[in-house]
Order: structure tokens, then C-alpha cells, then sequence
């Protein structure tokens, strides 16, 4: 399964998709390229490390979502690395219409809550102003509605009484960097 990972960050979620495969617990997977929307982000440094194509896409002129000329580029570099999945690894921007026609039900987002609680920006943050007891992550099938596609799968964590919101936020990215990797391994193992 051929594996293409748009991030616009540090990559840790993508950094534990390729530890994963280095580990050979990425199943049936393979990263073929990774691409970020912008020039900075830490996830393309990612490459060199780990052996895969990283490259810069912009996305301008928009900073929250993927449109016009942008997403046509976006389109047409991706379809080059014929991916069978998409993943989203904290990827900033809204996906429009025509990239979701043109790769339809191949691309999964990654969402640190467990939705449909605290969907959007944030979530981290939104689950612990609220003071929940139990949060965590989603893994969803990206659709038009911002996170509501449907859930693939989820992992909870529990808030408890000594939590700050920086150790209730590292329970939520260990459970994340658990999570997206097995996602994809038992998605892998579905295709093959």
C-alpha cells in the first residue's frame, strides 16, 4: 500500500509512521513521499532521516485551505506517487471538494479528541477547558465536513486529578503516535 503523508508541522505523527515501518510494524505500508505546505516545517526534515521524498508544495494564496491552482498542483503531484492512502498528519488546511473527488476514500485525518467531541482547532485544548474525564484521539475518513467523516478508529485516555494541560497534551500525542501507525497497518492488510 502505497503511503503519501502531508503534514504542515514538526511531523511527530509522521516521524512515528516511519518508525513504525523501520520497526516493521507498518504492515503491509510504504511512505512514498512526503509533502508540507510550508517551507519550514520540521516534518520535511523527516526525509533525509528516513529515506523518503520530502518536498515543499505551496498552497498560497490561502493559509487555511486547499484551493483553486493550489489544489490542482496538490492533485497532480500526489496522483504522480499513485497513492492507495493519503494521511493526514497535521495537515492545517481545510480540504476542498475536488481533492477529495480526486482521491476519494483514500485519505484519513488524524484528530487529537474523540470525536465528535471537540472537532476543529484546538481539540486538545477545547477537551481540557471542558475538564472531560476521558479523552483522546480519532483516526476518520476525511470528508467535506471538518472532522465528521467516519471514525476508523479511536484510543482514549484518561485525565486524572495530577494532569497539567502540558502532561494531559503528551498523553494525547503518545496515544496518537500509537494509534495512527496501527490505523494504517490494519488498513494495509485490508488492501493486500
Amino acid at each position: 500500500m502505497r503511503v503519501v503523508i502531508l503534514g504542515s508541522g514538526r511531523g511527530s505523527n509522521a516521524e512515528a509512521i516511519l518508525l513504525a515501518k523501520a520497526a516493521g510494524k507498518l504492515g503491509r505500508a510504504e511512505v512514498v513521499q512526503i509533502f508540507a505546505d510550508k517551507p519550514d516545517a520540521g516534518i520535511l526534515a523527516l526525509g533525509p532521516r528516513f529515506g523518503v521524498p520530502a518536498t515543499f508544495l505551496d498552497a498560497a494564496p490561502f493559509k487555511t485551505k486547499l484551493d483553486g491552482s493550489a489544489e490542482q498542483h496538490y492533485i497532480a503531484a500526489i496522483s504522480s506517487c499513485q497513492p492507495d492512502l493519503i494521511v493526514l498528519a497535521g495537515f492545517m488546511r481545510v480540504i476542498k471538494p475536488g481533492f477529495l473527488t480526486a482521491f476519494a476514500g483514500k485519505i484519513i485525518n488524524l484528530h487529537p479528541s474523540l470525536l465528535p467531541s471537540f472537532p476543529g482547532l484546538d481539540g486538545i485544548g477545547q477537551a481540557w477547558r471542558r475538564g472531560v474525564k476521558i479523552a483522546g484521539c480519532t483516526v476518520h475518513y476525511v470528508t467535506q465536513e471538518v472532522d465528521g467523516g467516519p471514525i476508523i478508529d479511536q484510543a482514549a485516555v484518561h485525565v486524572e486529578a495530577e494532569d497539567t494541560p502540558d502532561s494531559f497534551a503528551d498523553k494525547i500525542h503518545a496515544a496518537e503516535h500509537a494509534l495512527l501507525p496501527a490505523v494504517i497497518a490494519r488498513l494495509s492488510e485490508k488492501k493486500a
